[in-house]
């Protein structure tokens, strides 16, 4: 089967075509405003071929969504509506959705959601300790984030280590832009620090992290900010960017620091203080661990990250070979010799996976 894999970003439009399992080709639209440039889309998919259906990967699927659906006017509607829960990327994919539904009118479409991997998260994992009656009428819990990312490293984990995947205990780590942590055990999510939103957790690009609720509290009540003031801060101008005064990429960072900036240097402290944080309590969500998983933008191409998270997570067991993670390029293992914990670097393919999900679906019906 052939499907087309549509990615919309924040301001890209990325289109790739799976045949059997793997990447054939790849497009990306670099500027794409989420309602014109069709005429740019279609020159894409002329480009693209021919195809039998198209995939959608969407950040949010919220409480009723927790595997890939069919797309229609009330799905649409439906993920329209969460747009508050993820303002950055929601109102993109809606976008992309229906740009391709106008362009392929009669090629069956598919929704793959973020959410989906960590719908079945055990519930001391999943609640938030709020009021009970709050959590039923607003649906808050742990929602999760980057579960297609997840999966896919999840899988090739299993393959690269030559294990069922039932027998492993993982922690798989999407680190790029945006960042999140997976506690896998036996294929399935048991834990993760991204929450209701893709604002809880790590440190990211330009979004905070997990930041004390009173804090926030405090600068809206006493610190003379507002609502949308904070909401925007929070999103796009905190997070690496906003410790470091740059623009946040982790290359800008690094060559910053490296040139003397005290600023960027502790931005990247904190970066991997709160990863090796965070990791080390999906180690013991995941009751021990078999291999750490690292994959997107930093964790494939980043060795000092790979190298100063490995040192803080030595004391159980994880150990990099300086040669191999200096070397590492697509999907390897560079454990030191004799680790007792495997740590496996992955590339992101979550256009393979959302290719996956919608031939089963597609099959299934």
């Amino acid at each position: 089967m052939r499907v087309l894999v549509v990615n919309a970003g924040s301001s890209s439009l990325r289109l790739s075509v799976v045949v059997d399992g793997a990447r054939a080709q790849q497009r990306e639209l670099e500027r794409w405003d989420g309602e014109g440039e069709r005429e740019a889309v279609q020159e894409l998919l002329e480009q693209a071929g021919p195809v039998d259906a198209v995939g959608h990967r969407v950040v949010h699927g919220g409480s009723r969504r927790t595997g890939p659906a069919l797309v229609d006017g009330p799905l649409l509607e439906e993920l329209t509506a969460l747009t508050d829960l993820a303002p950055l990327h929601q109102p993109r994919a809606v976008s992309g959705i229906d740009a391709l539904r106008r362009l392929l009118p009669d090629v069956p479409a598919v929704a793959c959601f973020d959410t989906a991997f960590h719908a079945g998260l055990p519930a001391e994992a999943a609640t938030y300790a709020l009021p009970a009656a709050w959590n039923a009428r607003w649906r808050l819990r742990r929602y999760g984030f980057h579960g297609l990312s997840h999966a896919h490293a999840t899988r090739r984990a299993a393959e690269l280590l030559d294990r069922p995947v039932v027998d492993l205990r993982l922690v798989t780590c999407h680190l790029g832009a945006g960042a999140s942590l997976c506690a896998v055990v036996g294929g399935r999510s048991v834990a993760t620090p991204m929450g209701f939103t893709p604002a809880e957790g790590l440190v990211m690009r330009t979004r905070s992290g997990t930041v004390d609720p009173g804090l926030l509290l405090w600068l809206l009540q006493s610190g003379g900010l507002g609502v949308d003031e904070l909401a925007d801060v929070l999103a796009h101008s905190s997070g690496l960017a906003g410790l470091s005064g740059t623009s946040g990429d982790l290359r800008d960072v690094r060559a910053a620091a490296a040139a003397g900036s005290a600023e960027a240097q502790l931005a990247y402290d904190v970066f991997v203080h709160r990863l090796a944080r965070e990791a080390g309590g999906m180690l013991v969500a995941a009751g021990g661990l078999d291999a750490l998983v690292l994959t997107g933008g930093i964790g494939e191409h980043a060795p000092d990250v790979r190298r100063d998270l490995a040192a803080r997570l030595s004391s159980f067991g994880v150990a990099v070979d300086p040669a191999r993670n200096e070397a590492a390029d697509g999907d390897v293992d560079i454990s030191a010799d004799g680790a007792p914990v495997r740590t496996l670097v992955v590339a992101a393919q979550e256009d393979v996976q959302v290719a996956s999900e919608v031939e089963a679906l597609l099959e299934g019906h």
